[in-house]
């Protein structure tokens, strides 16, 4: 029963990731910090993002703006190879809650702040985003609003995120398995997930092709406001 649990669980966020172009991390890591442990969670949750961005970039593969993300993958990288490695040695407690001042921060960047800044902070953000998904598995806000600075239409915004977050995904799964958070049973896992990874991931761009601008833009900050809210609480 708690494995069906998880695995719909699962489904769904690999839903919500396609649809928004991220929030996946907004359902997979609490779910599994709180059936593994908080380190051991947020290391599942990251092969498991990574390898659903794969199917992400195969399915969005014509709508990837690889040169005006290139920044903010870049960025990312550097980000979370830092927040990755502090995971491994610091307390748990901080890792929880480290990254709430920096959300509040970015949002008030995101209402108050002019175009202009944001553009210029984008890459800057980018590094904050991947350093605070290192440390806590969670950059949704950064990483939403570096991208949204980019002022792409939904699929390139859904095509961007995707690479951006793979990127990410990658670097930090690649610590956590030097670092021993990630074993065989975790790649077993990952390997069964990999129908529901193409089946909610083809629903998810269902629905990112049924929503207009306007709904989709309600879908992207309820997500970005799911993430604060679960960062503060």
């Amino acid at each position: 029963m708690m494995m069906a649990i998880i695995l719909g669980l699962t489904a769904a966020s690999f839903v919500l990731s396609s649809s928004a172009g991220m929030g996946g991390s907004l359902i997979l890591v609490p779910l599994l910090s709180l059936a593994m442990g908080t380190k051991e969670g947020v290391a599942l949750a990251a092969l498991l993002l990574a390898c659903n961005n794969i199917v992400k970039l195969v399915i969005y593969r014509q709508t990837i703006p690889f040169k005006a993300a290139g920044m903010i993958v870049l960025g990312t990288i550097v980000g979370t190879a830092i927040g990755a490695s502090l995971l491994v040695v610091v307390d748990e407690v901080i890792v929880s809650y480290t990254v709430v001042g920096v959300i509040l921060a970015t949002f008030a960047l995101e209402y108050k702040g002019p175009l202009k800044a944001r553009e210029t902070l984008a890459p800057v953000l980018a590094v904050c985003a991947g350093g605070t998904s290192g440390f806590s598995g969670c950059s949704g806000p950064l990483k939403g609003v570096a991208i949204r600075s980019l002022g792409l239409e939904r699929t390139y915004l859904v095509g961007a995120a995707s690479v951006v977050s793979f990127a990410g995904d990658l670097m930090k799964s690649s610590i956590y398995a030097k670092a021993g958070l990630l074993d065989s049973q975790s790649l077993v896992f990952a390997g069964l997930c990999v129908p529901v990874m193409i089946a909610s991931s083809l629903t998810g761009r269902y629905l990112n092709r049924r929503v207009g601008e306007k709904g989709f833009a309600i879908l992207f900050w309820t997500v970005m406001a799911g993430y604060a809210c679960r960062l503060v609480l």
